[in-house]
């Protein structure tokens, strides 16, 4: 049986600058199993982010192929990459990007609803997550009425409700205070199975050493450390 679920082959991204491009990634090879729990970390403007939202296929390289539980992302169309997004790949922010008129629970449910569940199903699938992340009692709060950490739990349940083969975060833990911080990334320990991977950017050393393994990102390169 095969466990990869993500495969980078040969990846640049440029941006174009004034008066010169600018080169984040080169030619990047990097393949990502099931069942694994894998840091990526790096300066600030290495390219953490450009790389987590080409894997989210949220952005386009200039060159190279990202697959996909094997198959290839590299000429597909919008509709093709949203389902994928829908479905098979989830990203948590530092922001959270929480829907302020909606409740813990209707921002969990949202991401359902768009696959097509029924609303009470939705909502029945909803509570269980949250309850999972220990917000049984904050269901019905709004974002404003819940701490960072809250915040960012429910965050991490809406990634997690549709089920994902792929969890992405960028920087999840960076506005939380340690403690807090820990909180979050025991979630990630606790959702880790074999069936899903997760992959997550940080600058926090604590955090990204108790990863199964680190991925660093230095002037476009990228290394694997096993630690």
């Amino acid at each position: 049986m095969n466990k990869e679920i993500l495969k980078l082959t040969k990846i640049s991204k440029k941006f174009t600058g004034s008066r010169k491009d600018i080169i984040v990634l080169k030619n990047i090879n990097l393949k990502i199993n099931k069942g694994e729990l894998v840091s990526l970390t790096g300066p600030s403007g290495s390219g953490k982010s450009t790389l987590l939202h080409i894997i989210a296929l949220l952005d386009q390289p200039t060159s190279g192929e990202v697959f996909f539980k094997k198959k290839s992302f590299s000429k597909s169309n919008d509709d093709e990459r949203d389902l994928v997004r829908k479905k098979g790949i989830s990203i948590i922010y530092q922001q959270n990007n929480l829907l302020s008129d909606f409740t813990a629970l209707e921002n969990v449910i949202i991401p359902l609803v768009n696959n097509g569940y029924e609303w009470n199903e939705a909502a029945r699938k909803a509570t269980k997550i949250l309850s999972l992340v220990n917000l049984s009692k904050r269901v019905d709060h709004f974002p404003s009425e819940l701490s960072g950490g809250e915040q960012q739990r429910v965050a991490v349940a809406r990634a997690l409700i549709t089920e994902p083969d792929l969890i992405l975060a960028d920087e999840p833990t960076g506005s939380l205070d340690r403690k807090t911080a820990n909180e979050i990334f025991s979630l990630f320990t606790k959702l880790k199975s074999k069936n899903r991977a997760i992959l997550y950017a940080t600058h926090n050393r604590e955090l990204s050493n108790r990863a199964d393994y680190k991925l660093s990102i230095l002037d476009g390169n990228i290394t694997r450390k096993n630690e």
